[in-house]
């Protein structure tokens, strides 16, 4: 069974949602609560995260930054990085290539 279009749970206080996933990119929105935190991981995917609402703390390779709505963040392959709500009701767009096979179930 599929994923696309379901809300998951991810890490405590995160539910996300494969919006889409078609030749090599996939699309993903992540709601937060205020405090919630994506863990620190890596991949081997290029990530781009636009701030959809709220704001947010972000660690890449150990370069701390804030990301407010509209604004958006590069992530590149390989890099370590978290992210934590400032807010309640955050959201992220998350875009990956190529697609996050890992987390997709087609």
């Amino acid at each position: 069974m599929s994923n696309l279009g379901v809300w998951e749970d991810a890490e405590p206080g995160v539910k996300r949602c494969i919006l889409n996933a078609n030749a090599g990119l996939m699309m993903m929105e992540v709601h937060f609560a205020k405090g919630a935190e994506g863990y620190q991981h890596h991949h081997p995917h290029q990530q781009m995260s636009y701030c959809l609402r709220g704001s947010f703390t972000f660690m890449i390779d150990n370069q701390q930054t804030t990301l407010t709505q509209g604004q958006s963040i590069n992530i590149p392959p390989h890099a370590s990085h978290g992210v934590v709500a400032l807010e309640e009701d955050s959201a992220l767009l998350d875009v990956f290539t190529p697609i996050r096979e890992d987390l997709l179930k087609l």
